[in-house]
């Protein structure tokens, strides 16, 4: 196996469990999720399922609509399906309730900047998208819309039908949604793998808000 190889196959799986790492950090934080989240912690209270089940098996589920779409998984977006899940179940099995605001905020903190840096691992490896980027690229396609009109109209609709549910919205949600941006870019750039035809380094062409991200 090639040094290249072996960076990004541990970019990767890196990137991935941190994700799932930062995501249940959130949860512990309790001031508002990234959207997805929401939708997952909605689901998760209704089902009684753990939210790395429910994560997984809403990944599942998405990753079935890429079907009528023809979009192609590869490795990255069937690991991003279990590797998350896994890594939320059990950084929430390890991490207790915190109820002090004063110990929450800082999780909530912690909790955005380290999904920018596994943001940043995952993507760089290069190994293809999430599958709820798929299925935004997807539609991207099929309907001719554009990427940022379609993410956010995907990212409402999550959003709305998580907080129904149930699911955690707050101040963290949108403190999230403004710095994802900046710091999934900043990360790339840090973590990117020279491409093997040009020398030069990769990163996302896009990074949210119209981006995308291991989600």
């Amino acid at each position: 196996m090639s040094r290249e190889l072996t960076r990004r196959l541990s970019q990767l799986y890196v990137g991935l469990a941190l994700y799932g790492v930062s995501s249940a950090v959130l949860v512990r934080a309790g001031l508002g999720l990234e959207p997805w989240g929401v939708l997952h912690q909605g689901l998760s209270e209704r089902t009684g399922l753990t939210i790395g089940v429910v994560s997984i098996a809403v990944g599942a589920a998405v990753l079935l609509l890429w079907i009528p779409m023809r979009q192609r998984p590869g490795l990255g977006t069937v690991s991003n399906v279990v590797v998350i899940g896994v890594a939320m179940d059990g950084t929430l099995a390890l991490v207790p309730e915190v109820h002090a605001l004063a110990g929450r905020i800082p999780l909530l903190l912690a909790g955005i900047v380290l999904n920018g840096v596994a943001t940043g691992l995952y993507i760089a490896a290069r190994f293809g998208p999430g599958p709820r980027d798929g299925l935004m690229t997807g539609l991207h396609r099929v309907t001719g819309r554009s990427v940022r009109l379609v993410r956010t109209a995907i990212e409402v609709a999550v959003v709305a039908t998580g907080f129904a549910l149930g699911g955690s919205l707050g101040v963290g949600t949108v403190l999230y949604a403004l710095a994802i941006g900046p710091l999934a870019q900043f990360f790339l750039r840090v973590f990117a793998v020279p491409a093997p035809d040009a020398g030069s380094t990769v990163v996302a062409a896009r990074t949210p808000r119209g981006a995308i991200i291991p989600r």
